[in-house]
C-alpha cells in the first residue's frame, strides 16, 4: 500500500490505500461465508471504535496540559486546542457509528427493530464466552440453543445498542460479579442441578446475556422470548434464581 509522509516524518495511509484494505478484507470475509453487508458492518464498527478510542486518548492527554510551563495564556490555548481536537474526533466517531448501523436500521418495519444478523450473534458469542468462563466451566448446553437465545436477547435492542453490547455485558458482569459467582456455583456446571430443566440457561454462555436483559429490559425480553418460541420455563427459572 502507498503511504504519505507527514511533516514530522511519520508515515500514514492515503484514502485510496484505506479503501483498498477495506475492499480486500470484504473479499476475504466473503470467502469465509460473510456477506458484504455483514462485512461492511464489522469494518464500520472497527473504524468507529478506532475513532472513539482516539477521542478518549486525545481528551485524556490534552486535559493534562502542556509539559513545559509557558504561562497561563499558553496553557489556556493548549487546553482549548486539545478540547477542540477531542470534540472533532468525538463527532467523527459518532458519525462513523451511525454510518455503520444505518443500513441495518433501514432494514426494519415501522413497528419493529432491525433483524438480528448472523454477525451480531457471533459478536455476542465472542463477548459472553470469556464472561461465562470466569464463572463456570465449558457450557453443557447445545451451542445452537445458545445462538437462538442470543438472537432473542439482541432482538430487544436497536442496531446502535447491539454495536455496544459487549461493553454493556462487561459492565454488568463487573457490577454483579459476586452475585453471579454465587448463582453459577449453586446452579451451574459442576453443581447438583441438571443441565436439562428450569435452570438450563445457567449451563449456557448465553445465560449471562439473559441475566443482563432481565435486569435491564425484562418486558421486552419476555416478548422476544415468546416470539422466538423458546421454552418459557428457562426464562422463568433464570428469573427466579436472579430475583
Amino acid at each position: 500500500m502507498d503511504t504519505t509522509e507527514r511533516e514530522d516524518g511519520r508515515q500514514q495511509l492515503d484514502a485510496v490505500s484505506v479503501r483498498n484494505a477495506k475492499e480486500t478484507l470484504v473479499r476475504f470475509l466473503g470467502r469465509a461465508g460473510v456477506g458484504p453487508g455483514d462485512a461492511a458492518e464489522l469494518i464500520g464498527l472497527v473504524e468507529a471504535g478506532a475513532l472513539a478510542l482516539a477521542h478518549e486518548s486525545v481528551r485524556a492527554d490534552g486535559m493534562r496540559g502542556p509539559s513545559a510551563g509557558k504561562g497561563e495564556l499558553y496553557d489556556a490555548g493548549w487546553l482549548d486546542g486539545a478540547r477542540a481536537a477531542a470534540d472533532a474526533l468525538g463527532e467523527l466517531a459518532g458519525r462513523a457509528l451511525e454510518e455503520a448501523v444505518a443500513a441495518l436500521e433501514a432494514d426494519r418495519s415501522a413497528d419493529a427493530r432491525p433483524r438480528v444478523t448472523r454477525v451480531q450473534v457471533e459478536r455476542a458469542k465472542v463477548a459472553v464466552m470469556p464472561l461465562y468462563r470466569s464463572f463456570a466451566a465449558d457450557s453443557d448446553l447445545d451451542p445452537e440453543v445458545s445462538d437462538q437465545v442470543l438472537g432473542a436477547v439482541l432482538a430487544t435492542m436497536d442496531a446502535g445498542r447491539r454495536a455496544g453490547y459487549a461493553g454493556r455485558l462487561a459492565a454488568f458482569a463487573d457490577a454483579h460479579r459476586e452475585r453471579l459467582e454465587r448463582l453459577y456455583a449453586r446452579f451451574g456446571p459442576g453443581s447438583s442441578v441438571p443441565v436439562h430443566g428450569r435452570y438450563s440457561l445457567v449451563h449456557s454462555p448465553a445465560g449471562v446475556a439473559v441475566l443482563e436483559r432481565l435486569s435491564t429490559a425484562p418486558a421486552e425480553l419476555r416478548r422476544e422470548w415468546d416470539a422466538a418460541e423458546l421454552p418459557p420455563a428457562w426464562l422463568d427459572g433464570l428469573a427466579t434464581t436472579w430475583g
